[in-house]
């Protein structure tokens, strides 16, 4: 399997931390060197591994936050 190769370019904001110490967290992330995109998902303490994930362009972005927006919370 390939290795996939990322770089953190700026913390977000931390979602949600799990008893094990792993937190959801939204990062600007470059995925193979690629133009940096919003990304959701479970991280280990020291970034060294990773869950499952969902990654954003900005104009994705900006739509979920018009949907939450619009959403009856």
């Amino acid at each position: 399997m390939a290795e996939i190769k990322y770089e953190i370019k700026e913390t977000l904001g931390v979602l949600s931390e799990n008893n094990k110490g792993w937190s959801k967290e939204l990062n600007l992330i470059s995925w193979n060197d690629r133009e940096a995109k919003f990304d959701i998902r479970d991280w280990a303490t020291e970034h060294e591994k990773m869950g499952k994930g969902v990654t954003l362009s900005k104009d994705e972005l900006i739509k979920l936050k018009e949907i939450l927006n619009d959403m009856d919370l």
